[in-house]
């Protein structure tokens, strides 16, 4: 049923051309998909598919299977006001989506490659870098938070999510019995799967004695002793159901308005604010690379030298022999 709803859903959108073998197979494709990436990955998928669809219906092409020459043309139009990352992801969703539906892939030439490179020599390969969410940055959230409910567990949020590195798709996931709290009044949490670990191995992540007492807080005003560990809370203060990891970032950027942190700082906090800070702080307190990366759970140092590249300039060889030279 749930497949059937998948097709219908899709055909709605793109008219009669997933109809028949190529509509079984989409629909196929999409449910395959359900459960094997992360929520934000599947979100994708299917977003990258309603735009390329949409705008080739918009110029009258055909989109399953498209042309190269359809293909190069939504890229030249796509890097105009999108960041080549994005694009970049549109183009392998085509991709997928084209290999599901067992069609020639328009992906797989020389033409769509230079119109990327084009891309890259236009735009460069570089991303717009969020905020991190530092520790001064924390503190002045938690400070600013009031008292109501809602408060106690924007706060516990930000707690967890500062100590742990964790994405938003994996914060919204943890249950109160991923919680241990030690003697000492650290903790631990256990973080089940997450999107670089679909096949569920699971980490254990550290927690401060102050988060745990943040999350003891709003597990004691909540009343919570099982279930999904961050919920919502309704409009009368009552606890609701799963948080969804959509809001995430929506309570980050609402808190930062009310502890009156300034407009640009509020535009670029982002989910992944909380991944960035933290990193930016070990590295600018010394802490060692393989520590990052066990905290942050990353295999290679490049996300680690991305977030942190500016301060990691300031302790280069350059930045080194001119504090030498007294300069």
């Amino acid at each position: 049923m749930q497949e059937a709803r998948t097709k219908e859903d899709f055909n709605s959108l793109t008219g009669s051309q997933f109809d028949g073998e190529r509509g079984e197979r989409l629909a196929s494709f999409l449910e395959s998909v359900r459960g094997a990436f992360s929520r934000n990955t599947e979100r994708a998928l299917r977003a990258d598919l309603r735009v390329f669809v949409s705008w080739c219906r918009q110029h009258r092409l055909d989109s399953m299977p498209a042309s190269t020459a359809t293909v190069v043309a939504f890229i030249d139009e796509m890097e105009r006001d999108r960041a080549p990352a994005t694009v970049r992801r549109y183009v392998a969703s085509i991709a997928s989506f084209h290999r599901v539906l067992r069609a020639p892939n328009p992906v797989d030439s020389a033409a769509v490659r230079l119109a990327l490179q084009r891309m890259y020599q236009i735009r460069g390969r570089r991303q717009t870098q969020v905020q991190g969410l530092t520790w001064s940055l924390r503190n002045r959230l938690l400070e600013a938070a009031g008292s109501r409910l809602i408060d106690i567990r924007n706060r516990a949020l930000v707690g967890i999510a500062y100590d742990t590195l964790l994405r938003r798709s994996e914060l919204v996931l943890l249950r109160v019995s991923d919680l241990t709290e030690e003697i000492d009044g650290s903790g631990t949490l256990l973080v089940r799967k997450s999107k670089t670990d679909a096949g569920g191995t699971g980490a254990v992540l550290y927690l401060a004695r102050d988060t745990v007492m943040l999350v003891r807080e709003w597990l004691n005003r909540s009343g919570l002793t099982g279930g999904r560990l961050l919920r919502s809370v309704r409009k009368d203060g009552s606890v609701g159901d799963q948080l969804p990891s959509g809001q995430v970032p929506r309570i980050y950027k609402a808190m930062a308005r009310r502890a009156g942190l300034p407009a640009d700082t509020v535009d670029a906090l982002a989910g992944h604010s909380t991944r960035v800070g933290p990193v930016q702080d070990m590295i600018a307190c010394g802490i060692e690379l393989p520590a990052i990366l066990q905290a942050g759970r990353w295999k290679s140092a490049r996300m680690v030298q991305r977030y942190g590249e500016r301060l990691l300039a300031r302790r280069s060889g350059s930045a080194q022999l001119a504090a030498m030279q007294q300069r």
